[in-house]
């Protein structure tokens, strides 16, 4: 039983360090969204906006809960994992990466007044919830059955993970994001670090949906297995390790952080 509980533990925590290092941009980017107000009103928005996010976090995550054993679902999610992983790394690799994107945004959020720059707020981080939720169910699900019964269509030891991940994700860009971008900023690798992350958790998810009992193409078990859990763990440090020991030949601009 102990053994099952560290390997919840260690999937937590390797979705908080995921959850970090995807909110700087995301800060950023709120930032950027209210940026053209008043002083007074810019810390007041993103409160507000991380509020509604929050609720809104919450209907999507007890919502998920119920789909997230469809095969369908969990084949869209895999999809889905891969291509923004591999979108990032490829752009990171031959592309130009994230040009404009917070100036596009500013030009977009620009003349517009409180309550529609809250609005703004929410709907940008519950877009950036959907990439961290799907995260979350796709090591949750490869964890073991815990002894907590059913919440759903999941085992409720997996959705806890997965709601704590969520939690996770709000605090981190409220309070925790200013660290994660100063990290970055030393070493630039990460970000990309973590979108191969991203992928390589896309593939997980994709052995669950070959394993499923009404596709059958693995074993049921095998997502379960050791031999898998070891390779999977071990092929997610390995891309840390990498991403935390690139050489850093750039720095990342901190002049939009709230």
């Amino acid at each position: 039983m102990e053994s099952i509980w560290l390997e919840y533990a260690w999937a937590l925590l390797i979705l908080i360090g995921l959850e970090g290092l995807l909110s700087a941009d995301n800060a950023l980017v709120l930032a950027v969204i209210a940026k053209h107000l008043p002083e007074d009103q810019k810390k007041k928005a993103i409160n507000y906006g991380i509020i509604m996010a929050f609720v809104f976090r919450f209907v999507a995550l007890f919502a998920i809960s119920f789909i997230a054993n469809v095969w369908q679902i969990q084949a869209i999610g895999a999809a889905y994992l891969l291509y923004l992983g591999l979108k990032h790394i490829i752009k990171a690799r031959f592309g130009k990466k994230n040009e404009n994107i917070r100036e596009d945004v500013k030009k977009d959020a620009a003349g517009k007044g409180f309550w529609p720059t809250v609005g703004k707020i929410a709907l940008a981080d519950l877009a950036f919830a959907i990439d961290s939720i799907l995260a979350a169910v796709a090591l949750a699900l490869g964890l073991p059955d815990s002894p907590l019964g059913n919440f759903g269509g999941m085992d409720g030891g997996q959705f806890i993970v997965v709601l704590l991940g969520g939690i996770a994700g709000l605090v981190l860009i409220k309070f925790a994001a200013t660290w994660f971008v100063k990290l970055l900023a030393q070493r630039p690798a990460l970000e990309t670090t973590a979108y191969a992350i991203v992928a390589w958790v896309g593939v997980k998810l994709a052995v669950i949906t070959l394993a499923h009992e009404d596709i059958g193409v693995l074993d049921h078990h095998f997502p379960h297995s050791t031999g898998w859990t070891l390779v999977f763990y071990g092929v997610l440090i390995a891309i840390a390790l990498l991403g935390w020991f690139a050489p850093s030949n750039k720095k990342q601009s901190q002049a939009d952080l709230p």
